[in-house]
């Protein structure tokens, strides 16, 4: 059974009017979702949203930055990125409204949190952009984040390729592709109910493993190493604690800081992934601000804590890291040989092979046994973890821009188990971009998609922001009391102004480097902002093309026809399904 197509406004088509009580739930199972089938459960959302946040990047991508900024610019950059990233959090922030409508925090990709809470629709911060800004604004947001989405999906899979290169190089990269092709297929193929199941417990070996990665620092930094050395911040005094990158001085410290706040902006990410499964929640408002509330920590804790691990545990011209980011390999074959670096602790017998992840570094240069390759295995569930999520962010992208219009209608066809197939095979068809590697190193292809990525990233928030903004002006000018809100954030709307005004200006500084006399290079220039000028000339063209007209501040239609109140209806209605004990204890737990 296929179905497709949607009610002016995005509404599933519910009477409401209808009297036949056991008519209800069958009717209201897709309510604002489009045919989507909204069975993910608490804990499935909330670890989504860490599975989402805690990704490659944070495991690997992270050393190559450590190389441009050092240890202090490093963990400087992420804070500094951190403010722009919690001032839009502030849509987020944590507020005491009265005793049923309790805290809120805010994110990045949310201002949306407000809004997605409000009405948890699919592909919702693309979508509402359209309703209450410009329909030209939601088709240039949707196809910018339908392909940050693409082109994550092989940023991972060539991450894998990198991890894999630890043990050996004689794994073809065709067949590293066609599996992980094949896993994403099957794990995007089955119902949602167990999608969630599935991306739950990879999400917790990503906790786990991160918790594990801070408690190997803060126990080898004190002196619980095979060498008994305490050796604290050393890294941060020798070979210093910054890095003067392009340029020499003060200038070049500058510059490695502003390179390590850009990786910032690819890596502090996560609740734009929240935001894909409103449609797909079973209590959607009560399960997305759980989700949301959850971001901040994150934030401190995994990002802000990662950054400064890693400028603890390697220096940030480390041999083995610098083999790396070059992409030279110190041999061939799966054996190891007697490897001498001058800033390595001391002479190791290492793997001739790729050493991408700074803390798999440290293992090995500490000579620790066995280790390693755990880690190292452990960092590949999470990497296969954040493609499983970007797979199922661009189906659902795809699926809501066809539900309106903006994209194929075949992408809008859903099974019966709610599955749009059509949009995860168009999704799963980037997987073949990994086949980059064939003629470039993999850590050039990782960074030419990380430009292309982080471009779209700060797009879309860009975008989420200035919707966010029409939205408070409509509350306003309509005379909405935000505090009958679900969630409502501080300092609005000053924290959205300061973010729209910092991700502006991070977009436009993405590829500073290649400006820099000398540094210029073209395949750079094009990684970097492509994305910022396909979002011009995609508004223009559905504005163009399709004569949209820009909604006023205020004017917006807050309900979206009967949307809202078809949501509405279905929590007021909803029973919680009957699970077992476990099944019961986790969802109290995360609910």
């Amino acid at each position: 059974m296929e179905s497709a197509g949607a009610p002016e406004h995005g509404g599933s088509g519910i009477d409401t009017k209808n009297d036949d009580e056991t008519a209800l739930p069958g009717e209201l199972i897709s309510a604002g979702s489009q045919h989507l089938h909204r069975s993910l459960d608490g804990k499935s959302i909330q670890l989504l949203a860490l599975g989402g946040a805690i990704g490659t990047s944070l495991f690997v991508q992270m050393g190559a930055s450590l190389a441009k900024g050092g240890p202090a610019g490093l963990f400087l950059g992420f804070v500094a990125y951190g403010t722009i990233v919690l001032s839009v959090n502030q849509c987020f922030g944590r507020h005491q409204i009265n005793p049923v409508i309790t805290d809120y925090l805010l994110y990045t990709d949310s201002d949306s949190a407000e809004m997605v809470t409000y009405l948890p629709i699919a592909s919702p911060f693309v979508r509402l952009s359209g309703f209450w800004v410009d329909d030209a604004l939601s088709f240039a947001m949707g196809w910018n984040y339908f392909f940050l989405m693409a082109f994550a999906i092989p940023y991972e899979i060539t991450a894998i390729d990198v991890l894999l290169g630890y043990w050996t190089d004689k794994i073809p990269i065709g067949a590293v592709v066609a599996v992980c092709l094949v896993i994403y297929a099957v794990l995007n193929g089955l119902a949602v109910h167990y999608f969630g199941i599935t991306e739950f417990y990879l999400s917790i070996f990503k906790v786990f493993l991160m918790l594990g990665l801070m408690m190997y620092t803060f126990i080898t930094m004190v002196g619980g190493n095979p060498d008994h050395d305490a050796y604290g911040f050393r890294y941060w005094n020798n070979p210093g604690s910054f890095v003067e990158h392009l340029a020499p001085g003060n200038t070049g410290r500058f510059l490695g800081v502003l390179s390590c706040m850009i990786q910032g902006s690819f890596t502090m990410v996560g609740p734009e992934f929240i935001s894909m499964a409103a449609a797909e929640a079973e209590n959607p408002r009560k399960l997305m601000k759980r989700a949301y509330d959850s971001f901040v920590w994150r934030l401190m804790f995994f990002f802000l804590g990662g950054a400064l691990c890693v400028g603890i545990v390697i220096p940030y011209d480390d041999e083995l890291l610098s083999q790396y980011i070059s992409g030279s390999k110190s041999g061939s074959g799966t054996g190891a040989a007697f490897v001498y670096f001058p800033t390595i602790r001391r002479p190791r017998y290492c793997t001739n092979h790729d050493f991408s992840s700074p803390y798999v570094i440290s293992m090995v240069e500490f000579g620790i046994k066995g280790v390693p390759d755990l880690v190292n295995a452990l960092i590949m569930t999470s990497v296969l973890s954040a493609g499983n999520n970007v797979v199922f962010s661009a189906a659902r992208t795809l699926h809501g821009m066809a539900v309106d219009g903006k994209a194929p209608s075949i992408f809008a066809k859903c099974n019966k188990f709610g599955i749009p197939y059509y949009a995860v095979i168009a999704a799963l068809s980037f997987c073949l971009l990994s086949l980059l590697q064939l003629s470039k190193s993999s850590s050039t292809v990782l960074d030419w998609l990380v430009g292309i990525c982080t471009a779209s990233y700060l797009l879309n928030y860009f975008g989420t922001v200035l919707t966010y903004l029409h939205f408070h002006e409509a509350l306003k000018k309509q005379g909405v009391d935000r505090n009958t809100l679900p969630y409502r954030g501080r300092f609005q709307p000053y924290a959205a102004w300061y973010a729209l005004f910092g991700t502006f200006i991070m977009t436009l500084i993405l590829g500073y480097n290649v400006f820099i006399h000398g540094q210029w290079d073209i395949t750079t220039f094009f990684t970097n902002y492509t994305m910022v000028g396909f979002f011009p000339v995609a508004y223009v063209f559905w504005k163009v093309v399709k004569r949209t007209k820009y909604v006023k501040p205020g004017t917006a239609d807050l309900n979206l026809g009967t949307v809202k109140e078809e949501i509405d209806l279905y929590e007021a209605l909803y029973e919680p399904p009957r699970r077992g004990k476990i099944g019961t204890y986790f969802n109290k737990f995360f609910e």
